[in-house]
């Protein structure tokens, strides 16, 4: 056949396979979502930990299924639950310490993390909470257990398929750093607290990968400097230093992860964008149904989070869908939705 001819007969082919209806898109399976991380997307670990850090009663939870108080810091689900369902999973990940769940729950998803943790172990020493390493020990149980349940060669690649949800880094600054209760103001400037924590996350990422994991969305830091327990000390502005430093961290971090994609065979590892997007809801909340961004739900919105929500449940407003924050710190489960929504179509759909 000439050349031209069969050229033209493989363009004609490409054009009816592509139009076609019963052409079916084959897509990289996503085996489990495994979470690690703050309070951002604790699940309820911190309910098995001897913390102040917790969130296992009301108002928490009233809008989750069967109105019940998980120990998410939310009135209903966080954006990994929304991940999890994007991918085909389960309507939510379940906490590893959760007693209620085993092995077969977590095979399809797990969250390690906890509420008040941080990349620096001394973070994590605040408020006695479980730090990043103890995390990673978890995620070694968990590859034993799942062994156990799986056999070895499909629990490899359950974890070889698996995406890894990573959302850490704020309390670091605003527990830690910036509310002085650690030394590390003492022993750092700023800028050098950041490479420091950017060196610690650099670590984290790469024990993953020696330990099976390839996908992993690794969630920038919003403009902390917006929240409302922030803002309650401003006359209800931004502190703007802060979040100055949330874009300097962000932009250390991309360079990071996109110089350990390069050099790590196989890795797929991208940081999920949120800062600019997030930012866009805070100042014009109405574009995206809300009434409220300036001051969570949970009382007067402005410093309670925890059992001081739970103090004054009688000021809690009536319909969260209304307000951006649950409580001073954290998005309301409406505004987790819409945040996953955008990251995974930014960055965790590129994992399918």
């Amino acid at each position: 056949m000439p050349l031209a001819a069969s050229t033209a007969r493989f363009l004609l082919l490409s054009v009816l396979l592509l139009s076609s209806p019963a052409v079916t898109v084959v897509r990289a399976r996503v085996t489990a979502l495994i979470v690690f991380g703050d309070s951002t997307v604790d699940a309820g670990n911190n309910n098995a930990v001897p913390t102040a850090v917790r969130s296992n009663f009301p108002p928490y939870g009233r809008d989750f299924p069967g109105g019940r108080a998980t120990g998410r810091f939310c009135n209903g689900r966080v954006a990994t639950d929304f991940y999890s369902e994007a991918f085909g999973l389960r309507p939510f990940v379940p906490a590893y310490l959760d007693p209620d769940y085993g092995i077969q729950d977590f095979a399809v998803g797990v969250c390690f993390a906890s509420a008040g943790s941080g990349l620096d172990v001394a973070t994590a020493g605040v408020f006695s909470v479980i730090p990043l390493s103890k995390q990673v020990d978890y995620f070694r149980d968990y590859k034993a257990r799942l062994a156990e349940h799986l056999g070895a060669a499909e629990a490899r690649a359950v974890v070889a398929d698996a995406v890894y949800a990573i959302s850490i880094g704020t309390n670091d600054f605003i527990e830690n750093y910036f509310a002085l209760t650690t030394a590390r103001f003492l022993e750092f400037t700023v800028g050098d607290y950041t490479d420091f924590l950017i060196g610690l996350a650099r670590s984290f990422l790469v024990e993953l990968y020696g330990l099976g994991a390839r996908k992993i969305g690794f969630t920038g830091l919003g403009a902390m400097g917006c929240l409302p327990i922030e803002r309650g000390r401003r006359v209800m502005l931004c502190i703007e230093e802060y979040n100055v430093v949330a874009r300097s961290f962000n932009a250390k971090l991309r360079a990071m992860v996109d110089e350990l994609t390069g050099s790590l065979p196989g890795a797929q590892f991208r940081v999920a964008e949120v800062y600019d997007f997030f930012t866009g809801i805070l100042q014009n909340p109405s574009s995206y149904g809300f009434v409220k961004a300036a001051r969570g739900c949970c009382g007067t919105g402005l410093y309670e989070m925890g059992y001081t929500c739970s103090e004054w449940d009688a000021l809690t407003c009536a319909d969260a869908n209304r307000y951006v924050f649950w409580d001073a710190v954290h998005p309301t489960e409406r505004a987790n939705k819409i945040i996953a929504e955008y990251l995974m179509n930014t960055t965790f759909s590129h994992f399918l």
